[in-house]
């Protein structure tokens, strides 16, 4: 028993629409809006004390959930099993670290959760989905956690406030536990001195790359449209490029294209990003290698490759070795869990993206098993806005990460974080191809200064308890 532990005594959920001020395509579809499921949860320390902690997470539907069933019917789906998790949480007298608690429901409760929906829906709901709808309650419980015992919540990851060491959540990859024997997941986060970042750009597949594309009616709203600006305003230094994964020829022409712009424009690094369209290894390779051959400036500039292959590796378990040994791979829609970056090393991927829309909990332990395991990091952008950029930027600052973050929101929905932005101006706009979170260091729990913010909220969808 530890005095800091804490248990739920009230959540709150809430549900809040943003609009996207261009669209973003990743993959088969296309995003023009999303909404933000917001958690408040009331927790109690053992020794009495009280406090409130929040998490948000956008519901992004198109990448949780790809496939033929309408936009609507899945992120009613999404809205639903939030209300599920809501209930389910309601019923629980359980104690202990944030961390604790959020393992032990992802183990508990939410697959035989996603189970029962399936069932009572007739919606098969992927679990990838059924994580990013956890994640705002996993994310409140860091928060409050930091929150009742006045600590940031990224200096309570150790052993004088969790009650057991990583062993008994990990196993190395020969199947023991030792490794992590008294090892907690402080031994594997930095301890950085700067409070920026280097910030990476998202170009979509419906992106412009210069202003002479865009069109004559598109109207100015005070922000880019066309990569070349946004390079030229913010100073970029890293850009991410969205592909097909099904067109190699204008997947190369897009590297080709934006590469060059890139490159002339003062960028020094790229990623290319399938999002789990390529079913063959030959694909991304071809592409690699012409590149190398007719562009070998752009090639030299490619710092990692994300997830061109199909997300579910128990069921396409391809053997990835030809490309990682080009440049590193990166898992994101994979890396569900440390036991799939487990099986996904096995086959060969050598780096992981880490993002907070799947849990709090769920990317600290995938951070610690990559990294005892000399795997590369990243944490990658779910195009957070408001609340949610906040833990995204903070996981980024202590992974150690190939480079920076990726961070979008101020591209997609810059004004959807304008209450947020009035107390944390670094967070949401890139100076000098940087952000900046000097104001979040040093708060409790993730640092929001929720009441500071002041941003009215809806009705709650859910109310239990004295949340």
């Amino acid at each position: 028993m530890n005095m800091h532990d804490i248990r739920v005594k009230g959540l709150k959920l809430y549900f809040l629409p943003v609009q996207t001020r261009i669209p973003l395509k990743f993959g088969a579809e296309v995003l023009t809006h999303v909404t933000c499921a917001r958690v408040c949860v009331e927790v109690e320390t053992r020794g009495g004390a009280r406090a409130t902690g929040w998490g948000e997470t956008p519901l992004s539907v198109q990448w949780v959930w790809p496939g033929d069933l309408s936009y609507d019917v899945r992120e009613r789906a999404l809205r639903d099993f939030c209300l599920l998790v809501a209930d389910a949480w309601a019923g629980r007298d359980d104690a202990g670290h944030a961390f604790e608690l959020g393992y032990r429901f992802q183990k508990d409760a939410l697959q035989e959760l996603t189970e029962r929906f399936r069932q009572s829906s007739g919606l098969d709901l992927p679990y990838l989905a059924a994580l990013v709808c956890f994640s705002p309650f996993d994310l409140a419980l860091h928060d409050a956690y930091g929150q009742a015992n006045r600590v940031p919540i990224y200096a309570a990851y150790n052993a004088d406030y969790m009650n057991a060491d990583l062993s008994a959540y990990l196993t190395a990859a020969d199947g023991t536990a030792g490794r992590f024997s008294g090892k907690y997941p402080e031994h594997y986060l930095v301890v950085p001195k700067s409070s920026q970042l280097v910030a990476w750009h998202l170009l979509g597949g419906k992106d412009y790359l210069y202003r002479r594309e865009l069109p004559a009616d598109l109207g100015d709203d005070g922000y880019p449209y066309a990569l070349e600006d946004w390079i030229k305003r913010d100073r970029l230094a890293c850009v991410k490029i969205k592909l097909t994964g099904v067109d190699a020829d204008w997947d190369y022409d897009r590297m080709r294209l934006a590469g060059r712009l890139a490159l002339e424009g003062g960028v020094r690094w790229l990623s290319a990003d399938y999002n789990c369209q390529v079913t063959d290894c030959a694909y991304v390779n071809d592409m690699l290698d012409r590149l190398l051959i007719e562009h070998p400036d752009i090639y030299k500039s490619i710092l990692y490759i994300e997830q061109p292959f199909p997300y579910d590796l128990e069921a396409n378990p391809i053997d990835v070795r030809s490309v990682s040994a080009r440049k590193p791979l990166f898992m994101d829609e994979s890396a569900h869990d440390w036991e799939l970056v487990k099986l996904g090393r096995e086959l060969g991927w050598s780096s992981v993206a880490l993002k907070t829309c799947k849990t709090q909990t769920g990317a600290l332990l995938s951070l610690c098993w990559a990294k005892a395991h000399g795997m590369t990091l990243m944490v990658q952008d779910l195009t957070n806005p408001m609340l949610a950029q906040m833990p995204h930027l903070l996981l980024a600052r202590h992974a150690g990460t190939i480079m920076g973050v990726e961070t979008n929101s101020m591209q997609f929905y810059p004004e959807a974080s304008r209450y947020e932005a009035a107390v944390h101006p670094g967070l949401y706009t890139r100076t000098n191809g940087v952000v900046e979170l000097g104001s979040l260091i040093g708060g409790s729990g993730f640092g929001y200064a929720v009441d500071a913010i002041g941003r009215p909220l809806p009705e709650p969808a859910a109310v239990y308890g004295s949340g």
